[in-house]
């Protein structure tokens, strides 16, 4: 080969390079978000950087859609988002099977960021058997959204679980929980990806709000300790005021925390007319400022919980801005952020590990292992998306080994004649619902899945609730397997 057709076909090679370089380089619209102890900051100038944004998730529970994977959604959605003045939406499902390229680029070139919940309404932890349903089928299912948003900058983090502890009696699901923080970020590291924040979203229940914000801050394991705290905090309502709605209460309660806290949801509706969100001037204030990083608004579109800021007509192609939208837009027209750092906590002391308490703290210090079968996703990644169609919450027995001796167990909690006597007199019961459980289990089903309903009446708010089967089902459906 001549020496001028090997030096052009190396100045072809370094073009197509540069191309690809500037293809896949940080959109300057959108560097990457970093954490420095308790505050946000943009990774290419290191100016403090306060989320502005809206929840995200058009349809609800009643027409669950994966909004970044359609086009026209967010061809439709982000030009709103932008004249909103908003940067940061957060959405609580999505279908890792698809394809998100062009929407996220929508919003990168719009200076827009993702929070991004890795939940589905059928592959989550569970309120009523959180142990069975932290299993590899929902690893392999976490590690799959990872593995498809992990490469776009304006991925500002992900949450590993959204209002999970609902009340004063489901706090063990927080050390499964805590478990697939773990998980998700020792996978993140093993596959080299950028460090993406990951964190907890929290219902503000009076009884753990605490509690809760320590123990997921907690532990000599960094990999087990949150990146970032949401808390969805609807206590200002209508013209309230920092010491009525509770925010000066709550600055003392985080002070000194040393992750970012933000409102996850805000936006109390049990106002007469239309909210003024006068909440804005505070949570963008020197008040507040060393302690929260800002805040997003529940919701964008409005469902039967009204608490939409538009309203998306019945063709899906327009949407008409309500009073809600053009108040918060006036609102985050008019208040700037804090100048400089705002006086951001650099500390980086993690909480103490609360005790636990029978009936009021039941998450244990001692996270379980994670299973032996999600390793090898941390060598060779989590493979095939399967989408939001997956079922893991009942997988929880890896190996016929696990299932004997589960079954074993069972069996040896009574006498022999006692268990055939309960399996037998159930018999009737198992063979005439088999064919509709997954229907009928609805009304008593309590899960985590990504929107979970809570016990404030105002939100109604579930995307699809998982269907759990309660243990008593899943125990004689076990049972039979092994008689039969």
């Amino acid at each position: 080969m001549r020496l001028s057709n090997i030096i052009q076909s190396v100045l072809t090679i370094t073009t197509l390079s540069n191309f690809v370089a500037a293809e896949n380089s940080t959109n300057n619209n959108t560097p990457p978000i970093k954490v420095s102890g308790n505050a946000f900051y943009n990774s290419d100038t290191n100016e403090r950087f306060y989320i502005r944004g809206v929840d995200y998730q058009p349809g609800g529970s009643s027409n669950l859609t994966d909004p970044l994977a359609d086009v026209e959604i967010c061809s439709r959605d982000v030009p709103v988002f932008k004249d909103l003045g908003i940067n940061t939406v957060r959405v609580y499902t999505v279908d890792n099977s698809l394809d998100h390229s062009e929407c996220m680029k929508l919003l990168s070139d719009a200076g827009i960021y993702l929070i991004l919940d890795v939940n589905t309404p059928t592959s989550a932890i569970s309120r009523i058997n959180p142990s069975c349903s932290y299993n590899a089928d929902y690893l392999q299912n976490v590690f799959a959204t990872i593995d498809t948003f992990s490469n776009y900058d304006n991925v500002l983090g992900f949450f590993a679980g959204n209002e999970v502890i609902n009340s004063d009696n489901t706090t063990n699901t927080a050390t499964y929980v805590k478990a697939v923080v773990r998980d998700m970020k020792k996978y993140i590291k093993a596959r080299n990806y950028r460090t993406i924040p990951v964190g907890y979203s929290a219902a503000d229940i009076v009884a753990n709000r605490q509690t809760s914000a320590e123990y997921f801050n907690c532990g000599d394991d960094a990999d087990a300790r949150i990146d970032m705290f949401g808390v969805n905090d609807y206590s200002w309502c209508g013209p309230s005021s920092f010491t009525v709605s509770g925010y000066a209460t709550k600055m003392q309660l985080y002070k000194n925390y040393s992750v970012p806290i933000f409102l996850s949801e805000f936006g109390c509706n049990k106002v007469v007319s239309n909210r003024p969100f006068t909440e804005i001037e505070a949570i963008y204030s020197t008040q507040m400022s060393s302690v929260f990083s800002g805040g997003l608004v529940y919701e964008y579109s409005n469902e039967t919980n009204n608490y939409g800021l538009v309203k998306i007509n019945e063709d899906g192609t327009n949407v008409t801005k309500l009073t809600d939208y053009e108040n918060l837009k006036s609102e985050y027209a008019k208040v700037s952020n804090p100048e400089g750092d705002g006086g951001a906590y650099s500390g980086n002391d993690y909480s103490t590990c609360p005790d636990y308490v029978k009936g009021t703290w039941e998450a244990n210090n001692t996270l379980p292992e994670m299973p032996s079968a999600a390793s090898a996703y941390f060598k060779s990644g989590a493979g095939e998306p399967m989408g939001t169609y997956i079922s893991t919450q009942n997988s929880c027995h890896e190996d016929d080994d696990d299932d004997i001796a589960s079954l074993s167990s069972i069996l040896s909690s009574s006498t022999t004649s006692e268990a055939t006597s309960s399996v037998e007199s159930s018999s009737t019961a198992v063979n005439s619902t088999t064919s509709s459980i997954s229907t009928t289990m609805s009304s008593s089903a309590v899960s985590s899945s990504s929107r979970s309903s809570t016990s404030k009446s105002k939100h109604s708010k579930g995307v699809a609730n998982s269907l759990d089967i309660p243990p008593i089902f899943q125990l004689l459906s076990q049972v039979f397997g092994y008689l039969l």
